[in-house]
């Protein structure tokens, strides 16, 4: 199974106050989900849902 931005959110949260680790990052107050890294290779990234981003 394949997890999603979503599952690993709610999963972090059981673990990690606000699931993450800084409040000012904690989406409750903007909304959304953030993205958790499945793996990076130089400059790009790609989340667990294999979306890829330039950092």
């Amino acid at each position: 199974m394949n997890s999603t931005n979503q599952q690993c959110f709610e999963r972090a949260r059981q673990v990690i106050p606000g699931g993450v680790n800084s409040p000012v990052r904690a989406f409750g107050q903007v909304g959304g989900t953030p993205f958790f890294v499945d793996r990076a290779e130089g400059a790009l990234l790609w989340d667990v849902e294999g979306k890829s981003y330039i950092d």
